[in-house]
């Protein structure tokens, strides 16, 4: 299993040693008021609750127009030699180019939308439910109007977040399926291929989810208009929220299905330590019996050096070169015993860090898909009231909405946080994760890494899951690689084997073991092999 330290001439020994030496250096305040003063308060918070909703989609819409009106501003600066090159691209890349700017736009204006629709959905609808609740129970007409024009407001916000997430997830969906098809086959490939199937799923459940927020509007419509088939929207509501919910609880299953997959594929490979032991072992006895060898080698320059008569020097002299060349051999025997130990290291630090990141989405969207799944039993119990006068002012429903909203928002806001330290860490401390051989870029000051973490719809570029990325694929690519020529045999396979563990194998990626090999040894395919080890430890 271990790879043979192979003896070296001495002139290769000597060059080596010389060459080696210059080279070192993340309350509820349910009121329940019976009196007028008390109906006043929720009135006026309900009122309050749809007009900032309604300022905020606003502010949000010209923040992203303005943002394209800066992107559209951009080719404008262009000089006209750039304008002359990029005239044989013709139709093609000024159709490509409008496209870009398009998702881009749609994906900023989401992004800026996410707070407000976090805000509503884990604040402003599960009040809107519980004073329903309250309402029906005291059969306050004014309430019931208020409640409504602010489910109005709040599914209107939502319907606007989820309708432009929808169209990006449509737009990145296509876009990768035209690259899967551009690299038949390859990192590429299975990168886009990935994505496509995740985006293409994201826009279904979009614009599902689009419809139960459509159906949601005209519920609430109903009641402010006080119609006669109010009843039969509320149903059909409910009915399309449970579905949805439902929908996402099942996703949100089937990811911590492919996570905990995953999780037990990356710790059956065991403990580097304990695999490794042996080639370690023998890497240690090559070293001893080097040093030993070194050692005699001296101990018969002494003796020569003793010598008398005429050959007294051809025999130092060949003293010298095999004392020499001994001890090349010995110095390489323990750096292959150093950098293997090091490897070992590294190896067992990625897949501590792979199998974390496996059991973190296991949690996340456990949590996640509960509370999915609870808001669809909401949605049940509302078409169920809404047929049944005697359930009309049952406690549940709200209850189960507010406690849905709870671990959905506790999902999103764990998320935020831990997107926002490792933005304030990429900037503020951009050495932790620079790559190795690269001058890391100068680090910002508090003030400014704080206003960088705070920019929500940029994504983190130079993190520890890049970092270990690179040092994965270091680990299992082939010797054509910068600093991956010394890796042993046993080790390289090792790294390959946590690559099909990660979903990166020769099959996922359309290729025979012999040609995903080579294309783990390509200098020219380092940054895809990077990106999809990146892609697949975030993923389940």
């Amino acid at each position: 299993m271990s790879t043979p330290i192979h003896r070296t001439s001495t002139r290769q020994s000597a060059v080596v040693l010389a060459s080696a030496q210059q080279r070192r250096e993340g309350s509820r305040t349910g009121s329940r008021a019976g009196s007028t003063s008390a109906r006043s308060t929720e009135h006026a918070l309900l009122a309050m609750q749809s007009r900032a909703g309604n300022r905020a989609t606003t502010a949000a819409v010209q923040r992203a127009r303005d943002s394209g009106r800066d992107t559209a501003r951009v080719p404008a600066r262009d000089t006209g030699r750039d304008r002359a090159a990029e005239n044989g691209g013709a139709a093609a890349g000024t159709k490509k180019s409008y496209r870009d700017r398009i998702a881009a736009l749609l994906d900023r204006f989401k992004k800026n939308l996410e707070p407000i629709d976090t805000f509503i959905k884990g604040f402003q609808t599960p009040t809107n439910a519980a004073f329903t609740q309250q309402a029906a129970v005291s059969a306050n007409e004014g309430l019931k109007h208020s409640t409504a024009a602010s489910g109005t407001s709040a599914a209107s916000g939502n319907l606007l977040t989820e309708a432009a997430g929808t169209v990006v997830s449509g737009m990145d969906a296509y876009k990768n399926m035209k690259d899967a098809k551009k690299h038949e086959t390859g990192a590429n490939h299975h990168t886009a291929k990935k994505k496509a199937k995740t985006k293409g799923a994201d826009a279904v459940v979009g614009a599902a989810n689009s419809g139960s927020y459509s159906a949601a509007i005209a519920k609430e419509v109903t009641k402010v208009q006080k119609a006669a088939d109010a009843a039969v929207a509320s149903e059909a509501s409910g009915i399309a929220s449970a579905s949805i919910g439902a929908i996402k609880g099942m996703r949100s299953a089937f990811r911590v299905g492919g996570a905990a997959r995953k999780y037990k594929q990356i710790k059956s490979l065991g403990d580097p330590h304990l695999v490794h032991a042996g080639s370690l072992a023998r890497l240690n006895q090559s070293r001893e019996q080097a040093g030993w060898a070194a050692a005699e080698a001296y101990v018969a320059l002494d003796a020569y050096w003793a010598h008398e008569g005429q050959e007294r020097l051809e025999l130092v002299s060949d003293a010298i070169d095999a004392a020499w060349e001994a001890m090349g051999e010995a110095r390489d025997a323990a750096e292959s015993l150093q950098r293997a130990e090091e490897d070992v290291e590294k190896l067992s630090t990625v897949q501590g860090y792979a199998r974390k990141k496996q059991l973190t989405k296991m949690g996340k969207e456990t949590v996640s898909g509960g509370g999915e799944s609870t808001k669809a039993a909401a949605g049940i119990v509302t078409a169920v009231a809404a047929g049944t006068v005697g359930l009309a002012s049952n406690p549940v429903g709200w209850g189960l909405a507010g406690a849905g909203a709870g671990l959905v928002l506790g999902v999103t806001m764990y998320k935020a946080l831990r997107a926002a330290t490792k933005r304030y860490e990429e900037v503020h401390h951009p050495e932790r994760w620079a790559p190795k051989g690269e001058t890391p870029a100068e680090a910002a000051s508090r003030k400014e890494s704080l206003q960088h973490a705070l920019k929500f719809w940029k994504k983190v570029s130079k993190g520890e899951r890049q970092a270990m990325a690179r040092e994965i694929y270091a680990l299992a690519a082939g010797p054509d690689i910068s600093g991956s020529g010394s890796t042993t045999a046993e080790m390289r396979e090792s790294a390959r084997s946590l690559l099909i563990a990660l979903k990166s194998g020769p099959a996922k990626h359309k290729l025979e073991p012999e040609a995903w090999v080579e294309t783990l040894n390509d200098p020219a395919k380092t940054g895809d092999w990077i990106q999809e080890i990146a892609e697949q430890l975030a993923s389940g």
